[in-house]
C-alpha cells in the first residue's frame, strides 16, 4: 500500500541561525517524483511501485528520528515544494546545493557546522535497517572519534558523521561504486582522523535488494512469533 502523502512547503534560506542543540542530523532525500526515484528498482518493477516503495522508505526513516532530541534537517534533491509523508513539525527543510553527491554532501555539512553544531551526521533514505538506536550510537561514537561511518554492504556507506568539517572526504570519490567506503577510510587515515565503524546494513537499490530485505523480515518475524 502506498504511503499517504501531504504537501509540505517552505521558503529557501541561505544561512542558518545558531542551533539550540549541539547535535545535528542531515537527511538527504530525493523529491518524490514519478520516474525520478529508485530508477534501478523501477527498471524491473515499474515507476509507480518504485515510487511507492521509496515513499515508504522515506516515511520509515523520518519516523525513526521524528521525536529525537537533536536538530533535524531535510535536504531535498530538487525543490522544497515536495510531497512528504506526515511526520513532525520540527524538521528544517533545505535544498541540496552542488553538482555530484559529494559536493552536495560537503556543502550541507559546511552549512550545518557553520551554524554552531558540534556533531553532525548525514544519512540517506534507502536503508530500512537504520533505526534510532544506530543513530544514537553514531552520536555517542563521536565522543571518542572524529569520524563515524555506517558501512553499506554494497561498498558505500549509509551514515557518515564528523566532529568537524573535512571537505577532502568528498573530493575525488567515484560515488555509487563499491570503492566509496574504502576510499573514505583511506582519506581518514591519510589525514590522521580517528574513525570507527558501525554495523553493516543494506541499502535498497534494486529488486534483489528488495527481495533480500523482505526475506530477512520474514525470517526475523518468524523467530519473534
Amino acid at each position: 500500500m502506498a504511503a499517504q502523502l501531504v504537501l509540505v512547503q517552505a521558503a529557501a534560506v541561505t544561512r542558518f541561525s545558531p542551533f539550540p542543540m549541539n547535535n545535528a542530523l542531515i537527511v538527504f532525500l530525493k523529491n518524490l517524483t514519478l520516474g525520478k526515484v529508485k530508477t534501478r528498482l523501477a527498471a524491473t518493477i515499474g515507476d509507480q511501485k518504485a515510487l511507492e516503495i521509496y515513499s515508504q522508505l522515506v516515511e520509515h526513516t523520518l519516523n525513526q528520528v521524528n521525536t529525537a532530541n537533536y536538530e533535524k534537517l531535510l535536504y531535498f534533491s530538487d525543490n522544497l515544494h515536495s510531497d512528504l509523508p506526515v511526520i513532525g513539525q520540527d524538521f528544517l527543510l533545505r535544498q541540496q546545493q552542488g553538482g555530484d553527491l559529494g559536493e552536495r554532501m560537503s556543502n550541507a555539512f559546511k552549512e550545518v557546522f557553520e551554524s554552531s553544531a558540534e556533531k553532525v551526521l548525514i544519512i540517506g533514505t534507502d536503508c530500512p535497517g537504520l533505526d534510532t538506536s544506530i543513530i544514537e550510537q553514531a552520536f555517542d561514537a563521536l565522543d571518542m572519534h572524529q569520524v563515524v561511518i555506517g558501512p553499506a554492504n554494497d561498498g558505500g556507506y549509509y551514515l557518515l558523521g564528523m566532529t568537524g568539517f573535512h571537505s577532502f572526504l568528498f573530493e575525488d570519490v567515484p560515488w555509487s561504486t563499491s570503492s566509496v567506503l574504502e576510499l573514505t577510510l583511506q582519506k581518514c587515515a591519510m589525514h590522521g582522523l580517528s574513525y570507527t565503524l558501525l554495523e553493516e546494513l543494506s541499502d535498497i537499490d534494486d529488486e534483489n535488494d528488495l527481495n533480500s530485505w523482505n526475506e530477512w523480515l520474514k525470517v526475523n518475524q518468524s523467530r519473534e512469533s
